[in-house]
């Protein structure tokens, strides 16, 4: 079972939840040649997260940019803050949400649910472009 890796780069983007699935399978082509197998999507960064949510509303990505904010506020008498007011929040957050995914191949496609993608967290005001590592394993068509 071959093993591809790729690193990729996703836009910047202002702080919030992103559906960025597209973007990411977009510069995967490799995928569509995979019967079954698993992927792994990994970001390297510690300021924002990644997490698989529903696709379908756009009220979604505000409501859990909302929530984040409330869970770990700016406002909080933070320690680490060389880098900003949005700095630690956005480490906390990349925290509790998480940098890695792994995914099921199946078909040539990310085995995701009728309403899932994948969103990448912003939690930055001004992150940049963010680098992803997608780690493909499984057996070829």
């Amino acid at each position: 079972m071959p093993w591809i890796q790729k690193e990729i780069r996703l836009s910047p983007r202002k702080r919030g939840c992103h559906l960025v699935h597209r973007e990411i399978v977009g510069q995967i082509p490799e995928l569509k040649t995979m019967k079954v197998g698993m992927a792994n999507v990994f970001l390297q960064h510690t300021s924002a997260s990644l997490m698989i949510n529903e696709n379908a509303d756009p009220d979604v990505q505000k409501d859990m940019e909302m929530g984040l904010n409330k869970i770990v506020p700016e406002t909080f008498p933070y320690i680490h803050t060389d880098e900003g007011p949005d700095d630690m929040p956005g480490h906390l957050k990349s925290g509790l949400v998480g940098v890695s995914l792994n995914i099921p191949i199946s078909d040539g496609r990310l085995n995701l649910g009728t309403w899932q993608g994948i969103y990448l967290c912003e939690h930055r005001d001004s992150g940049g472009s963010r680098r992803v590592v997608v780690t493909l394993q499984g057996e070829k068509k």
